[in-house]
């Protein structure tokens, strides 16, 4: 449990039997986690933080992922087959599209991230719909550590159950995209047929999975997911190709592009405005309408939105369950290297249960402030907003008095962890030009600037 925030994490450990040996690994270790730390998309786990704990004659890499309560796609599938269910097409093509908006996310980014292990077991599903796919560090330990770690680093293509989810060449050759589309490709055999039956505890077989595939009725899916399989490996399509295939692309629909559109902006709009704007118009009031030459047109009231149903649709946008294809050509997604904890940061721990030490990595995209005097105007109130460049918000206020300098403000907020290092000196500008301002005006009118990075 992470006492600070309140929520259920996860705390992984891997161990490196050999002092020597992970010191030789220690730079390429930072290099990989800080490369992961930055990784932010609504459908992988997160990574939280990571540290290193050498003592003695042991080292080892701790990080910090988050929870997923619901469990793994796998649980759900059988679940599901147990209760003599079908599988929905609809839920397997948002299901499909997140895991692929995932891995054209990882595929893209600079240097290029391989998942390496993909299957049921490592796909996450929430109980609203949300996908998240984890286990992303896996590989690397795997294939390059792996003569190094000491204890049970679980090798999932080891075990019978999990070999079909792998390439023919995985292993062998340099780790493409391609063994990724591979795995793909057999989940999503899997949850469309919610079994890929085996003879007991031995590994499926290629016929058993070339069965499966005549099992589905839709032949434009038995396509989509014989091409992600095929045997050679040059000739699989990639995660972007695959969200323009027939059987998932859609245009997106207005409603959706305006959800996204109101859901990234949205800390510039007042609480519950949502609620409140609905409340103020005519049931019967004309929201759209559709003209026609020949035939009567199509007039759409407010009345046919419900907004239950608005408020709904909008959490699910936010969570990432309808995330937008990138119709632009796919472009690289750079992954600073030093973002996370500097060197002189990463402590040595030396407690059984180790606490990292508190600092801030994430960046400052956007700020916000207003400064308001008291009655007397001895001092005034000052109201910060935020906003990290993983979209999370933060609210901060305190008193100022006229001695304060933005310079000692900025650092007090540095001390606390409450923004990284290296924003300092931009954020002390802002505040000093709000607060030259501020004390210059008008002391019973309040100063509000606003400023994006």
């Amino acid at each position: 449990m992470d006492t600070e925030e309140g929520v259920e994490v996860v705390w992984n450990e891997v161990e490196f039997s050999d002092k020597k040996v992970f010191k030789s690994f220690e730079e390429r270790i930072r290099e990989m986690f800080e490369n992961l730390m930055q990784v932010e998309h609504p459908n992988i786990v997160k990574f939280h933080k990571y540290w290193l704990d050498m003592r003695e004659n042991r080292a080892r890499v701790i990080f910090i992922t988050e929870y997923m309560s619901s469990g793994s796609l796998k649980q759900f599938l059988k679940k599901t087959k147990k209760n003599h269910k079908t599988m929905n097409v609809k839920a397997w093509k948002r299901w499909c599209t997140q895991i692929l908006s995932a891995l054209s996310y990882l595929h893209s980014c600079d240097p290029p991230i391989i998942h390496g292990n993909l299957t049921c077991d490592t796909i996450f599903i929430q109980h609203n719909g949300l996908i998240k796919i984890g286990s992303v560090w896996h590989r690397l330990f795997v294939n390059v550590f792996a003569e190094a770690i000491h204890g049970n680093v679980h090798q999932h293509r080891d075990e019978m159950r999990n070999q079909h989810f792998f390439a023919p060449e995985y292993s062998l050759a340099e780790d493409d995209y391609a063994i990724d589309i591979f795995s793909f490709g057999i989940c999503a055999l899997e949850m469309a047929v919610l079994e890929i039956q085996a003879n007991g505890d031995a590994a499926v077989s290629k016929e058993a999975i070339d069965y499966a595939g005549q099992l589905l009725e839709d032949s434009h899916m038995r396509e989509f997911i014989q091409s992600c399989v095929r045997t050679e490996a040059k000739t699989r399509p990639t995660a972007h190709d695959l969200l323009f295939h027939r059987v998932l692309f859609e245009v997106h629909s207005l409603k959706l592009l305006a959800a996204h559109c109101f859901i990234n902006n949205q800390y510039l709009l007042p609480e519950n405005c949502v609620e409140e704007t609905t409340k103020s118009y005519d049931p019967n009031g004309i929201m759209a309408e559709i003209n026609h030459r020949e035939r009567p047109g199509v007039h759409l009231k407010y009345s046919h939105v419900s907004p239950l149903e608005l408020d709904k649709f909008l959490e699910d946008v936010k969570n990432g369950i309808y995330p937008l294809m990138n119709f632009a050509s796919q472009r690289p997604h750079h992954i600073p290297r030093a973002l996370s904890m500097s060197q002189e940061q990463m402590e040595t721990v030396k407690t059984p249960s180790p606490e990292p030490q508190e600092t801030e990595t994430r960046k400052v995209v956007q700020i916000q402030c207003n400064l308001e005097a008291n009655e007397e105007g001895t001092r005034s109130h000052l109201s910060l907003y935020l906003k990290m460049d993983d979209r999370l918000h933060r609210q901060l206020s305190c008193d100022v008095m006229p001695s304060d300098t933005s310079k000692d403000l900025a650092s007090e907020l540095v001390h606390h962890a409450f923004i990284s290092e290296e924003d300092c000196e931009k954020l002390a500008c802002f505040l000093e030009d709000a607060l030259c301002k501020h004390w210059s005006g008008t002391s019973s009118s309040p100063t509000a600037l606003a400023v994006m990075f």
